[in-house]
């Protein structure tokens, strides 16, 4: 493990210094971590740890992110670290995302050696996920610039959670795509459960909408009492349409227990179908269902005129009915995203990589 310097943080009069990557502003002695576990203090200064560490690669249908509206059906070299600066209790990721072990960062690669390999394996993208990428920003950025210099798109999956100005700027500024969680629509959700707070991932939501031309989509993890009833995705939809507009796919996925919530149970198929009604009730062109076997919930419909233009049976592309300019072949109008003339066949598979098989500059 090596030490990589870092620029968002500064002294603090009582000699510790703070991290300014996200809202938590971790102020740490030397020798401390922050709670992402991957920034900590070394040297009176604060140091990513995991730079050019991973937990695994491994490729992954773009569907799976979940991104249905960019470059569908092409695979996607993704990879993420360990730790997270957010403390969710419903984690579906918690065996990295809560890792405090080094030991599971098994693959070594410096970006270069990620964006040649994805170029190889012939993957039209690279995405930061498994955990959030903003808690190695660094990695992620210099990984982002590698990718774009060999022709590859870059994908961020996160919760938003990150402090406005500089270091969001740098994050999303070499990022293609992205889905970030809107995990609640209530303050006291994201207080209780998540130990962070809604507005802080409503302004990061608006800063790409407004000042960014990255193509992004969301997904709401539904949780049985927590955030699912018709009041709040009545609200939170609204605020999409309004603040965000109508064409932000919004993705409603099915919670399973895990982590510190064992005791709340899987979400029902029904509660998903509601949702994604109130979503296209409220304005949202493009509403779908996750985790949960549902082709129409899956697949992508013609706002206009409600023609099948993407059927997906899982992450399987079946039916395909857009124009080469990303229209409706049967009205005409266009279809929001990143299209091509023709659909990825990558398929539902997952495919590991290890990416220190193929290359001998390994980083030490």
């Amino acid at each position: 493990m090596s030490s990589f310097p870092t620029h968002y943080w500064h002294r603090l009069d009582d000699g510790r210094v703070q991290c300014d990557v996200c809202p938590r502003a971790c102020k740490l002695k030397n020798g401390q971590q922050g709670l992402c576990f991957v920034r900590a203090c070394e040297n009176d200064q604060v140091v990513l740890t995991t730079y050019g560490r991973s937990s695994g690669f491994c490729i992954d249908p773009i569907e799976k992110k979940p991104l249905n509206h960019f470059l569908p059906g092409t695979p996607v070299l993704s990879f993420g670290t360990a730790g997270c600066n957010l403390a969710c209790k419903f984690c579906q990721n918690w065996d990295m995302s809560k890792s405090r072990e080094i030991d599971i960062l098994a693959d070594a690669a410096s970006p270069e050696m990620i964006a040649r390999k994805a170029r190889e394996l012939k993957c039209r993208s690279v995405a930061f996920t498994y955990n959030d990428p903003v808690i190695f920003l660094e990695y992620a950025d210099d990984t982002a610039i590698a990718c774009h210099e060999q022709g590859i798109k870059t994908v961020a999956v996160t919760a938003g959670y990150i402090s406005a100005d500089k270091p969001r700027e740098q994050f999303f500024s070499h990022i293609d795509a992205a889905n970030v969680d809107l995990k609640a629509f209530s303050e006291d959700f994201y207080h209780k459960l998540t130990g962070g707070h809604l507005q802080v991932v409503l302004d990061t939501l608006l800063y790409l909408k407004q000042e960014t031309d990255v193509w992004f989509e969301l997904t709401t993890l539904m949780i049985p009492g927590k955030n699912d009833s018709e009041k709040e995705i009545n609200e939170m939809t609204q605020w999409v349409v309004e603040h965000l507009g109508p064409d932000v796919p919004m993705h409603f996925s099915a919670f399973h227990p895990d982590w510190k919530m064992l005791d709340v149970p899987p979400t029902p198929l029904s509660t998903l179908m509601r949702a994604r009604e109130t979503a296209m009730n409220n304005g949202v062109h493009y509403a779908y269902i996750g985790n949960a076997h549902d082709w129409r919930g899956d697949s992508t419909w013609c706002h206009n005129c409600g023609k099948l233009l993407i059927q997906r049976d899982w992450y399987e592309l079946e039916d395909w009915n857009l124009t080469p300019n990303s229209g409706c072949s049967a009205c005409g109008v266009l279809c929001a995203g990143l299209f091509e003339a023709e659909p990825g066949h990558w398929g539902s598979h997952r495919q590991p990589v290890r990416i220190n098989y193929y290359d001998s500059d390994v980083i030490s």
